[in-house]
């Protein structure tokens, strides 16, 4: 593991300036706090290497010098770098959304009997499971598997992958995942094997529908787009082509404020409201085709 090295002083304010300016050459990272009760500001700076004893004392003379004022004390304390995305994977608890339950690796209790276990870890790519509209994907997802198996599902952004799984889990049935970001669709190649079901789910890389290997898997049974309210609009017809005659769309990403924009666009494209889910100030939409 490497360490960073913190050097720190308490200034009065004025001289903040004049430090900043001649420890800027060794590139490091500035932090300075509020003054405390002698009116002094607390100032760090990080660094990746840490100078010399002679290099590091001449640096604080001229630059107390340039400051006009004495010398200050210092220390020069040893900081272990820490792995931020661990201890962001340590802080998440399990998410349950009806009989799904969400974890990270971080988490090793069995699943209540009957669960379906996704295990997710905090990354780059959107979708751990965690946010409003997901859960709120996840629990529509659930009711519609009391109505019957979709044969072809499509989940448009898919992002981690978190929805595409929950499908591949839920039905035996044919899912691609479809996203216009690579680094989303590696993350979500991952998640797949680490959950069992890279052989179930299917990812492209495409700008929405643009993709003609998308028109080519379809029309779909059920398609998700968990994204945003204008291209989820932007969207509205395109979807429509794509889905087969009396499927589903399950809608999110959107606002509660939004709702009534979303579902008059698709009402327009030909599908109508059958439910829909409000979790906080955010909203799942379920529709169906005519």
């Amino acid at each position: 593991m490497t360490a960073t090295y913190c050097l720190s002083l308490a200034l009065p304010e004025p001289a903040l300036a004049a430090f900043e300016a001649v420890f800027e050459p060794l590139g490091g990272a500035v932090v300075s706090g509020g003054r405390d009760g002698q009116g002094l500001v607390p100032w760090q700076v990080y660094l990746a290497e840490p100078p010399e004893a002679g290099e590091l004392h001449r640096l604080l003379a001229l630059a107390a010098e340039v400051a006009g004022i004495e010398t200050p004390d210092h220390s020069l304390e040893t900081v272990p770098d820490v792995d931020w995305v661990a201890e962001t994977q340590k802080a998440l608890p399990e998410v349950t959304a009806g009989r799904i339950r969400i974890r990270g690796s971080h988490i090793t209790t069995p699943a209540p009997p009957g669960a379906i276990d996704l295990l997710i870890d905090a990354n780059a790519a959107f979708g751990t499971g965690r946010h409003e509209t997901t859960r709120g994907c996840l629990l529509a997802l659930q009711d519609l598997a009391r109505r019957g198996a979709p044969q072809r599902v499509l989940d448009m952004g898919c992002g981690s992958g978190v929805l595409a799984m929950a499908a591949a889990r839920l039905w035996p049935c044919f899912v691609l995942g479809v996203d216009n970001d690579a680094p989303s669709l590696a993350v979500a190649r991952e998640n797949l094997r680490a959950n069992g079901v890279a052989d179930g789910v299917r990812l492209l890389q495409s700008d929405g529908f643009r993709s003609a290997a998308v028109a080519a898997q379809g029309p779909y049974d059920l398609i998700l787009a968990n994204i945003l309210a204008e291209p989820l609009c932007r969207m509205a017809q395109d979807l429509k082509r794509h889905l087969a005659p009396g499927g589903s769309a399950v809608l999110s990403g959107l606002l509660t404020t939004q709702e009534r924009q979303v579902i008059a666009r698709y009402r327009a494209a030909g599908l109508r409201l059958r439910r829909r889910y409000r979790l906080a100030e955010w909203s799942t939409l379920v529709l169906e085709g005519r």
